[in-house]
C-alpha cells in the first residue's frame, strides 16, 4: 500500500482565501480529496483550521509582502475574502493575484457579490447583464472581478466569479436569519418592498466545490436558491416558523428617517436572481431550494432557540 504521505503529496493542492464561516463548510467537504491550505492573518486561528484538516498559513491581504509564500504553492485558489471596508478598488485582491502571478495556479473561483447589478426594478436577472454597482461595496466587487478576469486572461487560469446574494443558515454566526427578526429590524411596506435573494451557507459550499472541479472557465455563475420573494414576506416566514413576531413593516420615507444609509442600500435594490446556469453548468442539486425547506429541516425544539 503506498504510504499515507505520498498520497497525501499526490492530491491537488488548494488554497482558500478567507477561510471563514462559507470556507470551513467548503473544508468539509472535499479535505479527503485534496491537500488544503487555509489563509488566515490571525495566528489564533491556526489550530482551529489544522483540527479541520488544513494547513494554515498566515499572511495578511493588506500586507503584500506577506504574500509572497503562496507563489507556486496551489493548483487552486478559492477566493471568499471580502474588499476592504472603503473605496471603489478591491486592493486585497491585487495583491493576491500579485503573489499569484509567478506562476503554477491553474484555477480560480471568485466569489463575488450579486450587488454588482445595482437596482433591477425587481427584474429577473441573468449573468448575461452588464454590471452596475450603485455603491462602492459593490463597486469593490466589480472590480475584484475584472481583476480575476484579466488574470485569467495574461496568466492562461481556468477562472469561474460566483455572484451570491444573501447567504444564510440557522448555525451561522451573523447569518441566522431568527436574530434579524429577533431584533426587529423592519422591513419595508408590501407595496414598496424589494425583492431579495438567498443562498444556505451549505449550499454555497458546495457550489463552490463544483466550480473548482467543473466550473466553465471566464463564466459568471449565480449561486442563489429558487425562492423569489420579497424581503418582508421571507421574514415573516422564519418569524412564523419559529413563534416569533413579525418584523416592523416601515414606508420609504419612514426608512430613510431610521435606518443607516448602508441598511437604506439594501432596502434600495430590487431583483431576482436566475439559476439556471448554477443547475445546469455546475450540476448543483440544492439541498435547500428555499426558506420553506430550511425551515421544515429545523427541529422544532430549536426552531424558536
Amino acid at each position: 500500500m503506498e504510504p499515507r504521505a505520498t498520497r497525501l503529496l499526490r492530491r491537488p493542492r488548494l488554497l482558500i482565501v478567507g477561510c471563514g464561516d462559507v470556507g470551513m463548510r467548503v473544508l468539509r467537504v472535499l479535505r479527503a480529496r485534496w491537500r488544503v491550505f487555509a489563509l488566515t492573518h490571525s495566528p489564533a486561528r491556526r489550530a482551529l483550521l489544522r483540527a479541520a484538516g488544513a494547513t494554515p498559513l498566515v499572511a495578511d491581504l493588506d500586507d503584500a509582502a506577506s504574500l509572497a509564500r503562496l507563489a507556486r504553492l496551489a493548483d487552486a485558489v478559492l477566493h471568499l475574502a471580502p474588499p476592504v471596508g472603503e473605496g471603489a478598488h478591491d486592493v486585497r485582491t491585487a495583491s493576491l493575484l500579485a503573489a499569484l502571478a509567478r506562476g503554477g495556479l491553474r484555477r480560480i473561483v471568485y466569489a463575488s457579490t450579486s450587488g454588482v447589478y445595482g437596482d433591477c426594478g425587481g427584474e429577473r436577472v441573468h449573468e448575461t447583464r452588464t454590471p452596475r454597482p450603485a455603491t462602492d461595496r459593490a463597486r469593490r466587487r466589480a472590480d475584484a472581478e475584472a481583476r480575476v478576469r484579466f488574470h485569467a486572461r495574461v496568466h492562461r487560469v481556468r477562472a469561474t466569479i460566483l455572484r451570491v446574494p444573501g447567504i444564510y443558515a440557522f448555525d451561522r454566526e451573523g447569518g441566522d436569519p431568527r436574530e434579524r427578526v429577533r431584533r426587529g429590524a423592519p422591513a419595508l411596506l408590501a407595496a414598496a418592498d424589494v425583492f431579495t435573494s438567498h443562498i444556505h451557507a451549505d449550499d454555497l459550499a458546495r457550489a463552490c466545490v463544483a466550480a473548482l472541479s467543473r466550473g466553465p472557465t471566464m463564466r459568471v455563475i449565480h449561486v442563489v436558491d429558487d425562492d423569489a420573494m420579497k424581503m418582508g414576506d421571507y421574514l415573516d416566514r422564519v418569524a412564523d416558523r419559529c413563534g416569533l413576531p413579525r418584523v416592523p413593516r416601515l414606508t420609504p420615507a419612514q426608512a430613510r428617517q431610521q435606518l443607516s444609509p448602508l441598511r437604506m442600500s439594501f432596502l434600495s435594490e430590487s431583483r431576482r436572481l436566475d439559476n439556471t446556469r448554477m443547475k445546469r453548468e455546475l450540476r448543483l442539486a440544492l439541498r435547500y431550494p428555499g426558506i420553506d425547506a430550511a425551515l421544515a429541516a429545523l427541529p422544532t425544539r430549536r426552531a424558536s432557540a
